[in-house]
């Protein structure tokens, strides 16, 4: 299992051949979050395997016991600072790269006013700082309503109409940047992800593991688009080709709408489980049309069912996860 999962963390020859045609070094920062270290990692292997010389660097304050030290080892530069701190922050090195994966999600509700700071005002303040660099800006599906689910989600085009106060900040974050890309005619790529999966987080992760602990699964918000994490990072890193001023807004998803309770099925069938359904679905859900980001990077190269077998045997073999959960049932926008 763990041979299969590193195999699939190798970047493809598409991501290869764009890495080799971005002039300019990368700059990640937040790079200590959920997707961060992984995309460092894939670009620095990148870089590599394309046999160019590009610096990687990753920003953080890097709470995490250990990461800076790994992230340096791998031949990844690293800079522990607070991105709030705006002294920090102008510090920070000139790139031609930037991608921008700060922001809070999890905690908004009683901390509103930190995570307007860090979803709304900060993105202003970097949009300032690397307003000459190309910038991949991370966002989110939650900018988006609920949608009927047989209408196969949101595109694009689709008016922003965010939930609860973290949608609300996400949208903020993304008007900012836009912003300052029509003031300074910074190339901006809006990445709005929904929602990636590894096997030690996301929207399958808690599927699988409710099923395997014999807990309750809640069904109102019965549908969800997934995709794998390196798929996610390989399309953030090639993103940088496709900044454009006015900003490119695309949806980062897997091609399916997928039913829960079909997921949790999936899991019992390879647990030797009966999943334990509440509520019932609901007529609409959170989803996102990701048919753009397809015509622009091709389609997910690891499907669902090998997410499904790869999660369903990293659970039942007792592999490490990390206590990052999606909230992916929320219907209130309250994270």
């Amino acid at each position: 299992m763990e041979y299969i999962y590193q195999e699939l963390l190798k970047p493809s020859p598409a991501l290869l051949r764009d890495i080799a045609q971005l002039d300019g070094d990368i700059l990640l920062l937040g790079v200590g979050g959920k997707m961060g270290p992984a995309m460092a990692r894939l670009a620095k292997a990148a870089v590599d395997a394309a046999g160019i010389k590009k610096k990687i660097t990753g920003v953080s304050r890097f709470s995490e016991p250990g990461l800076q030290e790994e992230l340096n080892s791998l031949g990844i530069e690293t800079i522990k600072a607070d991105l709030l701190n705006d002294k920090e922050l102008q510090s920070l090195p000139v790139a031609r790269n930037v991608i921008y994966l700060a922001g809070q999600k999890f905690g908004t509700t009683g901390k509103e006013a930190y995570t307007w700071a860090m979803n709304t005002y900060l993105p202003g303040r970097v949009a300032e700082k690397y307003k000459d660099a190309r910038i991949v800006v991370f966002s989110t599906g939650n900018v988006y309503p609920l949608s009927p689910v047989l209408n196969g989600g949101l595109t694009e085009e689709a008016p922003a109409a965010p939930v609860g106060e973290y949608g609300q900040s996400c949208l903020g974050r993304e008007r900012m940047f836009q912003y300052f890309s029509s003031l300074h005619g910074t190339p901006l790529f809006i990445y709005r992800l929904n929602y990636a999966n590894d096997v030690s987080y996301g929207v399958l992760l808690e599927i699988a593991k409710a099923v395997y602990e014999e807990r309750e699964i809640d069904l109102r918000m019965g549908h969800v688009n997934v995709i794998w994490q390196g798929d996610a990072n390989e399309i953030a890193i090639r993103a940088l080709l496709h900044c454009e001023s006015p900003a490119k807004t695309v949806n980062v998803t897997g091609p399916e709408t997928v039913a829960v309770r079909w997921l949790a099925n999936e899991f019992g069938k390879r647990m030797h489980k009966t999943p334990f359904f509440v509520n019932a679905e609901q007529p609409d859900a959170l989803l996102s049309n990701s048919a753009e980001c397809f015509s622009l990077f091709g389609y997910p190269k690891v499907t669902l069912k090998q997410m499904i077998d790869l999660i369903a045997g990293w659970v039942t073999g007792g592999g490490k996860t990390i206590n990052k959960p999606t909230h992916f049932q929320e219907r209130e926008g309250k994270f």
